[in-house]
């Protein structure tokens, strides 16, 4: 079933991509080319630096300080009694700052498990028009959670590093046009403490994720992360769909998504929600960016 829906929403943006390349292709290039055919980078694949979960290709540009909240509720099929999960929340505060325009470095804290997150996020390479240019970009990512809840045990014999997590990633992305883009992002989840024996320390998952603009100021986002391997007893792979929208210094994003967590390690391990059972959270991001630069 899992590989089913890879290959089905593959192929739904592939499909996307295909029927608008005819029309939409040119509006890439559209004035970013010029007669010395210089170098020209490509900008705004993504709004924000993370898609809905996951990260994006884009990073934010060197002394930029984006505050992002994010806020998770209760599954919507509760009912009314539960006012359709709006009576309970999580949520995740956190700080990403640009060191450069290629180089991020961010953290972050959860109300769920209480947990800590910090990650930095690099690009190598850029997608870029004329004279050597890229045709993708290519972004690493690194991170580590902390779990600081109090231990289930207390009276048995517990190690710091059992709070630990890890996760690697490597995105590479590319704007189709400027209404389509598209990246793929292999991932894997390492938890130095697992559940149970059944489980697995490491996770891999393949990250995939897109964005249609339908106006101006607003864009259909899609974040899906199906497990390849080290599948977790009783869990499901993380979908997300939903609305971006452009207000000034906010990306102000609504969605629904079947998983609570908000870290690499939590929503790829730990999503219990199945979302073609309706077991799905309504959610809502907001970032807002400073500038730190005193030049500008």
């Amino acid at each position: 079933m899992r590989l089913t829906l890879t290959v089905l929403f593959t192929c739904l943006l592939l499909s996307n991509y295909i029927a608008k390349a005819q029309t939409d292709t040119t509006d890439l290039l559209k004035g970013v080319t010029n007669q010395s055919n210089e170098k020209q980078y490509v900008t705004a694949a993504f709004k924000s630096s993370r898609i809905i979960n996951g990260h994006s290709m884009e990073l934010i540009g060197k002394n930029v300080l984006d505050f992002r909240i994010l806020h998770r509720f209760g599954y919507v099929n509760d009912g009314i009694s539960n006012l359709f999960g709006l009576d309970e929340a999580r949520m995740r505060m956190g700080f990403d700052y640009g060191i450069t325009n290629n180089l991020t470095i961010g953290i972050g804290r959860s109300t769920l498990k209480k947990e800590l997150d910090g990650f930095f996020k690099w690009r190598p390479i850029r997608q870029a028009t004329g004279a050597g240019g890229s045709p993708v970009s290519v972004v690493w990512i690194s991170g580590m959670t902390l779990n600081t809840l109090k231990w289930a045990v207390p009276d048995r014999k517990n190690y710091f590093s059992s709070r630990l997590g890890y996760y690697h990633e490597i995105i590479i992305g590319r704007k189709f046009s400027e209404r389509f883009s598209l990246q793929l992002a292999p991932l894997l989840v390492h938890r130095n403490l697992i559940d149970t024996d059944i489980n697995s320390n490491n996770t891999f998952a393949l990250g995939i994720g897109s964005r249609l603009k339908v106006s101006k100021r607003m864009a259909l986002v899609l974040d899906y992360h199906p497990v390849l391997a080290g599948e977790q007893f009783g869990t499901y792979d993380p979908l997300s769909i939903g609305i971006d929208i452009e207000t000034g210094g906010h990306v102000f994003q609504l969605h629904f998504s079947n998983s609570e967590g908000m870290n690499e390690k939590e929503f790829v391990t730990n999503t219990t929600g199945e979302f073609w059972k309706g077991e799905i959270r309504f959610g809502f991001n907001l970032s807002r960016v400073f500038s730190l630069n005193r030049n500008r």
